[in-house]
């Protein structure tokens, strides 16, 4: 096999070791009347005795999935649910409603989703179990707008941060202060039934107030803070959502819940599938394949071109230390990179981040390296990424492209298109931030 094909085989054990059904199979079971949840040293139980109805309710790229794992757990213990998923990633899920909705970019679709999921949360009595599942997507997937605030409004607002290279958590922690679901606010709908939150994590760290926007949980952030990301940022937001802001700043509008909220009392949040998983997964494959693989990261954050030169500096060092009889390379690192937004082109955070590392590598043998998403998609494109090497760039001048102009334009998808570099998953079914995987093998450049 090539670095290429090995590489597409390591991506691919990336994925599948952040299974959302497996996680969430993993982290449930049911056990002498009670409910126990999380990992061995970390569990909770809840009494089955003492619950009259357990509701399920999610949202994000890995919802069905998860879903299906919490049915193949409790079965016809779930008296009902809710779920919603982006278009593509959907499925039937026994005894529960699947929505699928636009992402990133909300739809009226979504708007439903997320009323559903506040009913559902609204009808369980404190008898009730609440199972809350939430995965990366989930904030653009559940749009609740507050009054006065327009879905287009949300619209334009979270396209303006992302272009702006807004961080996750600042974006969200706009979002949350113009939303009715996000922030803690289903927590307090739920109340006072027992909620129980499982997340497959795709923030780098795995905070659970800025996951999905923190739905379940206390938030730390405020209407100030929400003002000073659009002031960091120099952005203007659409003049309903600055009133709101503005107005919640002046102690005219409410607070998202905050820590100490009778709202979590009764509710308890587990991580149970992240990044590390899934470079778990993508060592175990290396070396079943014969490479030495080393997990550099799991924390890589940063403006996409830049991770990239850092990233070519370290595999062109280790390169030269390779000697004669030594075993490849496979150097594995995990986050969630930013593009500021300067050209109108198309592309995506890892198609971005490899066609920076093609130009850093021209020309150089025996490095390969692949840049991906977990969830099968980067940006508005049906990539999950690209694998490129040190004739990327050759390929793309025979094709009469210059790299430097797409990545000026923000348009790598194209270019990586014309050199056959991209990398074409479909839909996971999961969402763990994003996986670069970087091959080596010795021998002159």
């Amino acid at each position: 096999m090539s670095l290429r094909d090995d590489a597409r085989r390591i991506a691919h054990g990336a994925i599948a070791a952040a299974d959302p059904r497996e996680a969430v199979r993993r982290a449930l079971r049911v056990e002498g009347g009670a409910l126990v949840i999380g990992a061995s040293g970390d569990e909770e139980r809840v009494a089955l005795d003492g619950v009259d109805h357990i509701l399920v309710i999610g949202a994000g790229k890995a919802a069905v999935g998860m879903a299906r794992g919490a049915h193949d757990v409790l079965g016809d213990r779930i008296a009902g649910g809710t779920v919603t998923t982006r278009d593509g990633y959907g499925g039937e899920v026994a005894g529960m409603y699947v929505w699928e909705a636009a992402h990133p970019v909300p739809d009226t679709r979504g708007l439903a989703g997320a009323a559903d999921a506040l009913a559902c949360a609204r009808a369980a009595g404190a008898r009730d179990l609440v199972l809350c599942l939430l995965s990366g997507g989930a904030s653009a997937l559940w749009p609740a707008p507050v009054r006065g605030v327009s879905l287009t409004d949300l619209r334009a607002l979270t396209d303006a941060l992302l272009r702006a290279g807004a961080t996750i958590r600042e974006v969200n922690t706009v979002r949350k202060h113009l939303s009715r679901i996000g922030g803690g606010w289903l927590a307090r709908a739920a109340y006072p039934a027992r909620v129980v939150t499982l997340v497959v994590s795709d923030v780098v760290g795995s905070p659970l107030d800025v996951i999905a926007s923190g739905p379940t949980v206390p938030d730390p952030t405020t209407f100030a803070d929400a003002l000073g990301v659009l002031g960091a940022h120099e952005l203007s937001a659409p003049p309903a959502a600055l009133r709101h802001l503005q107005a919640g700043a002046a102690g005219e509008a409410a607070e998202t819940p905050k820590p100490g909220d009778a709202a979590f009392e009764r509710v308890s949040a587990h991580v149970v599938a992240a990044t590390a998983d899934a470079l778990r997964g993508a060592s175990a494959e290396a070396e079943r394949l014969g490479y030495r693989a080393e997990i550099l990261a799991d924390d890589m954050e940063g403006e996409a071109r830049e991770v990239a030169r850092a990233i070519a500096r370290e595999a062109i060092d280790r390169r030269r230390a390779l000697v004669a009889g030594d075993a490849p390379l496979a150097l594995l690192l995990g986050g969630e990179t930013t593009v500021t937004v300067r050209g109108r082109g198309l592309g995506g955070r890892n198609q971005e981040l490899a066609l920076a590392l093609a130009v850093e590598l021209e020309g150089r043998g025996g490095i390969v390296a692949a840049a991906l998403g977990t969830d099968g998609t980067d940006g508005p494109t049906t990539a999950a990424g690209a694998i490129v090497d040190g004739e990327t760039i050759s390929r793309g001048t025979e094709a009469g492209l210059d790299a430097r102009d797409h990545l000026a334009r923000n348009d790598s998808h194209p270019y990586l298109r014309a050199t056959a570099d991209l990398l074409v998953t479909g839909p996971t079914g999961t969402n763990v931030c994003d996986v670069v995987v970087i091959l080596l093998e010795g021998g002159e450049s």
